[in-house]
C-alpha cells in the first residue's frame, strides 16, 4: 500500500503540474495542452502501472471501486493522496510561475467563445453533461482497456490517447478536467471556484456510468 500511495502521490502531481502548466503557458496551444495530459498518462501508466494502476484521479478510482477491482478503504486512500498531489502541484506551479496571473490552468467554462462563425457559451449544466461524458469515455478506457482480464502491453497508449481525443474537444469549452484532482490544484492556487462544483459530480459521475456499464455488460 505506501508503494502504491506514493506512486499515486507522484503520477498525479506530475499529471496536474505539467498539464495545468501548460495550459496557464499555453504551450502549442490546444494540441499542446492534449498532448501534455495524455503523455503524462503514457508515461506514468508504464512507469506506475504495476505499482498503483496509475489511476492518478480519484474518478477512475471510484469507477474501479464500483466495478469491484479495488477494495474501498484502498480506493479511499487512493483518493486521498490523489487529492493531495493535485493541490501540491497546483502550490508547485504557482511558485515556479511566480504567482497566480496566469490562472495556473484551472478548469472554468467558455465564455463567448468564438467558433465557426457562432460564439459559444457554455452553461453550468452543459459543463456538467460534458465532463460526465468525456470522463465516461475516459473510464471505459482505463476498465477494458488497463483492467480487463485482456489488457494488453498497449493499454497505456489507449489511455493517454483517449484522454488525449477527449481534451481535443472539451479543452476549449470545460477546460475538459475528467478529473477533481486536475481542477482542485489550480483552484486552490489561485483562488478560482467558479463553477467548481461541476468538476466533482460530472467526472465522477461519467466514471460510475462506465463501471456500472463494464459489469453489466463488457466483464468477462
Amino acid at each position: 500500500m505506501p508503494r502504491a500511495l506514493l506512486a499515486e502521490l507522484i503520477g498525479t502531481f506530475a499529471l496536474v503540474f505539467i498539464g495545468a502548466g501548460t495550459a496557464a503557458l499555453g504551450i502549442g496551444g490546444l494540441v499542446g495542452v492534449a498532448f501534455a495530459h495524455g503523455l503524462v498518462v503514457v508515461g506514468f501508466a508504464y512507469a506506475f502501472g504495476h505499482v498503483s494502476g496509475t489511476h492518478i484521479n480519484p474518478a477512475v478510482t471510484i469507477g474501479v471501486w464500483i466495478a469491484g477491482k479495488i477494495e474501498a478503504p484502498k480506493a479511499l486512500a487512493y483518493v486521498c493522496v490523489q487529492l493531495a498531489g493535485g493541490a501540491l502541484a497546483g502550490f508547485a506551479l504557482a511558485g515556479v510561475l511566480g504567482g497566480s496571473e496566469t490562472g495556473l490552468g484551472a478548469t472554468v467554462l467558455a465564455q463567448g467563445l468564438e467558433a465557426g462563425g457562432a460564439t459559444i457559451t457554455v452553461s453550468p449544466l452543459q459543463g456538467l453533461l460534458l465532463e460526465l461524458l468525456l470522463t465516461f469515455f475516459l473510464v471505459n478506457a482505463v476498465l477494458n482497456a488497463g483492467v480487463s482480464a485482456k489488457a494488453t502491453v498497449a493499454a497505456g497508449l489507449a489511455i493517454g490517447l483517449t484522454l488525449t481525443f477527449c481534451l481535443l474537444l472539451g479543452g476549449p469549452l470545460t477546460g475538459a478536467s475528467l478529473n477533481p484532482a486536475r481542477t482542485l490544484g489550480p483552484a486552490l492556487a489561485a483562488g478560482i471556484w467558479s463553477d467548481a462544483w461541476l468538476y466533482f459530480v460530472g467526472p465522477i459521475a461519467g466514471g460510475a456510468l462506465a463501471a456500472i456499464l463494464y459489469r453489466g455488460v463488457f466483464e468477462e
